[in-house]
């Protein structure tokens, strides 16, 4: 019964009959939106409608092909950079990182060359060096006999310094600085220092004017290791980002002694897009530091797998963990390294990878030229004030200039080359054109097809077979009957 109840109802309101339903799709083809459909209907001439009828499946083949080909190039996910360069009144000015060439003081190692062994090791979280075997069994004999020496508070104590003896001139804009100005760094190079650290309120407002030193890097004083070491006399320095560590892998300058450098540089913003457009993620935060640099997450991530496998971490490395030890350091950090290395778990670049590119950063761009430093005339003067031999001034002394190429700074923007409303319109401007076709169409056509597809559930449903009519027998009723005599019958 309800079942019957229910076709009856379906009958009534949902389902039309057969005369309304070609009067609604004589309807809806005439006074529909969708151009050139009501020409195939109301049209008497078969050959017009035959002609309606191929240019309008054209024009529908033709809207098709062309949607379909903005999606797939949506999908590609296409980008397109622009440079654009801004003119500004002043621009902050960047960090600088000063290191020399000669990392040690040469009383301090004279008779302990296994000491750039040792950094050569430590400095290996920053960058991959190789130890020949040869070295092994110097470095033991020295480890057993000095268990408890710190290469950190040796380094920090007898290597390079940063004082009025080696900084004989600074300047900054016009205005003098001095050793304190400096933050001290560790590097690979050993004791660096940084000028305008985590400063950025520092800035110039005249071009060709910037930081100007002159540093005494005493050779007698402070030696390297060749066969460990470098070979070079001089100062190595790298321009960054003031909330950025220095990273001198490849990016380091180099500028020889008795030469005078003048170093030009440009800002430079590079701005990426997010994946699947770009390389970026722009939810990336690192825990100890304060903007995200790839460098930066490097050197976290590495603490983190040295912090895990080997229970401690190196100085050189951020992170709160137990400082390693020479014998960590060797029997545990270096190999750690090399598994690192070697397995890619700490890789940089694309969106999957550890430490991807960031969406925002800021480089310097540099110009270096050199000149000899000191003529004929100046080579006297110098000797007088400094109360130094020309000789010793050409082979200790190094000066540079580090100013703006000019007051602007170049932005690299990476864009979608295709946004979500662009590709709207672009699918808009196809459907009218040749289809006339708009939203309201749209909202046309969907309507019909709902409306017609209810029809059909409708018609599959009333054509379903009909339900088993089981006439059972009520549960509490008596399965049997009394008969004229009293006598109980099945």
């Amino acid at each position: 019964g309800i079942l019957e109840k229910i076709r009856l109802s379906l009958i009534k309101k949902l389902l039309p009959h057969l005369e309304d339903r070609r009067i609604y799709h004589q309807e809806f083809a005439s006074t529909t939106s969708f151009h050139g459909v009501h020409h195939i209907v109301q049209t008497q001439s078969k050959t017009r409608k035959l002609l309606w009828l191929v240019v309008v499946m054209g024009c529908l083949a033709i809207v098709i092909w062309q949607i379909c080909s903005r999606f797939i190039y949506y999908f590609s996910w296409p980008t397109t950079t622009t440079v654009v360069v801004q003119y500004v009144e002043n621009a902050k000015f960047p960090a600088v990182t000063f290191c020399t060439m000669n990392r040690f003081q040469t009383h301090a190692v004279s008779n302990l060359k296994v000491i750039f062994l040792i950094w050569t090791i430590v400095s290996g979280t920053l960058k991959k060096n190789v130890m020949e075997n040869k070295y092994s069994q110097e470095l033991n004999d020295f480890l057993l006999g000095n268990r408890n020496f710190n290469i950190k508070e040796f380094t920090r104590k007898n290597g390079f310094y940063l004082n009025s003896s080696t900084l004989l001139e600074c300047e900054f804009f016009g205005k003098p600085c001095y050793p304190q100005d400096f933050e001290h760094v560790f590097t690979e190079y050993g004791n660096c220092f940084t000028f305008n650290h985590n400063d950025p309120a520092r800035r110039v407002s005249l071009s060709g004017r910037g930081l100007h030193l002159l540093f005494d890097v005493q050779q007698e004083e402070f030696t390297d290791e060749p066969a460990l070491g470098y070979t070079d006399a001089g100062i190595t320095f790298v321009i960054h980002s003031p909330e950025e560590l220095p990273r001198f892998d490849g990016l380091g300058l180099l500028t020889p002694v008795g030469m005078h450098a003048q170093v030009a540089i440009r800002q430079l913003k590079s701005i990426i897009q997010e994946y699947p457009w770009g390389e970026c993620k722009p939810d990336l935060k690192l825990q100890y530091h304060k903007i995200y640099s790839t460098n930066g997450c490097l050197r976290e991530c590495k603490a983190r797998y040295i912090q895990e496998w080997c229970g401690c971490l190196p100085f050189i490395l951020p992170g709160n963990g137990t400082e390693c030890d020479l014998l960590k350091f060797y029997n545990c950090v270096y190999p750690a390294l090399y598994d690192i290395e070697v397995k890619g778990l700490c890789t940089v670049g694309t969106h999957n990878s550890t430490c991807p590119t960031p969406c925002e950063e800021t480089d310097y761009p540099t110009t270096v030229t050199y000149s000899s430093f000191g003529g004929e005339k100046a080579m006297k003067y110098f000797s007088t004030k400094l109360k130094k031999s020309p000789e010793y001034i050409r082979q200790n002394l190094v000066h540079i200039d580090i100013t703006y190429n000019d007051l602007s700074y170049k932005i690299t923007q990476q864009q979608k080359a295709l946004t979500v409303s662009e590709l709207l319109a672009d699918v808009g401007g196809q459907l009218g054109l040749f289809c006339g076709a708009s939203m309201i169409t749209i909202i046309e056509l969907l309507e019909y097809i709902v409306t017609n597809f209810c029809w059909m559930c409708v018609f599959l449903l009333l054509k379903a077979p009909e339900m088993p009519q089981w006439n059972n027998p009520p549960q509490n009723q008596p399965t049997y009957k009394e008969n004229k005599t009293g006598i109980q019958e099945c």
